[in-house]
């Protein structure tokens, strides 16, 4: 496959498409961009089985260039996922669990004394990686969750006094069990806004366990899935160009508009005790972005921007007390929200 977005043709076939032409972007450089979204999209779904939905917002929130914070019970494919998206692009794979005696050293790495040479040299950690996974993350304490925010923002860690530069691309998926409380850490709020999107897993349907299920125990040893039948498509160096290509996707004034209307509404929705930060309008329209090239278009619309509603605020808002009293969730809530603010006319 092309991995090149600057000089080379579309496929022949690609080209008879019609496309948008309202932003910047060359017409040939943008299927060329599709085309490799819908394939690593394709890719990534040969080893994960169902949760097309999830697939499709980690990959929107890679291609923006943010982090996810995954919310689910354990054995639903989280590290497949990312497993299945680290090779599509040859990228870097780490994982981390989290636990209650893990230090920040443990995740940046740490300086090590030479008595041979009598001098310092640096050992990186984990974090050093295109992908990370961040198993568990609410069961660390805060001191080591917080080593992750300089990473996740500025895309560099410090490690006595000397700031190191991060791979690219760089994303940190985190999950964490809502279940179980006990010997859990929240996430600070600091912490919690530097994740772009927060998604919620759920259970397969009955014929996507089934299809699981015959996978894994079609002459196989052990209980997991494999990637073994993700094909590589492009270099980390393609990620970048298409981060690049995604933050020129067209943005009409009435678009933002509409963002930071929907950011605002929630300061002030019943129901609702601390709205969204202007962070969230960000967010939002950096997502919409990312979902506007996966649906093959240069520009983003209104259901864009909807779409990406519920990822990018529901850990940005805080429920009154009463809120949880009746039964409600930052979900049920946001819907009505997005429902009620006026959506702009083409």
């Amino acid at each position: 496959m092309n991995e090149n977005l600057n000089t080379n043709p579309a496929p022949e076939s690609a080209q008879t498409q019609q496309l948008p032409t309202t932003s910047t972007i060359p017409p040939e450089r943008l299927q060329q961009a599709i085309d490799i979204v819908g394939r690593l999209r394709e890719e990534i779904r040969r080893a994960v089985v169902g949760q097309h939905i999830i697939v499709d917002q980690v990959l929107a929130c890679f291609l923006a260039g943010g982090h996810v914070l995954i919310e689910g019970v354990p054995g639903l494919g989280k590290t497949l996922l990312v497993k299945a998206m680290a090779k599509t692009f040859a990228g870097q794979f780490s994982r981390i669990q989290f636990t209650p005696d893990l230090m920040p050293a443990d995740v940046m790495g740490h300086a090590i004394f030479n008595m041979k040479e009598q001098t310092f040299s640096i050992r990186k950690g984990p974090i050093f990686t295109n992908l990370l996974l961040a198993d568990e993350i609410n069961r660390a304490p805060a001191k080591t969750q917080s080593a992750l925010l300089e990473a996740m923002q500025e895309r560099q860690i410090t490690i006595e006094g000397e700031s190191h530069s991060l791979t690219t691309p760089f994303m940190v998926l985190a999950t964490q069990n809502p279940l179980e409380n006990e010997g859990t850490y929240p996430l600070p709020e600091a912490q919690l806004d530097r994740f772009l999107v927060k998604l919620c897993i759920d259970y397969p349907s009955e014929t996507e366990e089934i299809t699981m299920l015959q996978q894994v125990t079609n002459k196989k040893v052990g209980d997991g899935l494999e990637v073994t039948q993700v094909n590589t498509l492009v270099k980390p160096e393609t990620i970048n160009t298409l981060q690049q290509l995604v933050a020129l996707i067209s943005v009409d004034t009435s678009i933002t508009n509409y963002a930071v209307r929907l950011v605002r509404a929630t300061r002030d929705w019943p129901g609702v005790a601390v709205g969204a930060g202007p962070r969230g309008s960000i967010a939002l329209v950096r997502i919409a972005r990312a979902l506007a090239l996966m649906n093959k278009r240069d520009f983003v619309t209104p259901d864009d921007i909807k779409a990406a509603a519920l990822p990018v605020l529901r850990h940005r808002i805080a429920l009154s007390p009463e809120s949880e009293l009746d039964d409600l969730n930052s979900d049920k809530i946001l819907a009505g929200l997005i429902e009620q603010v006026a959506v702009p006319r083409a």
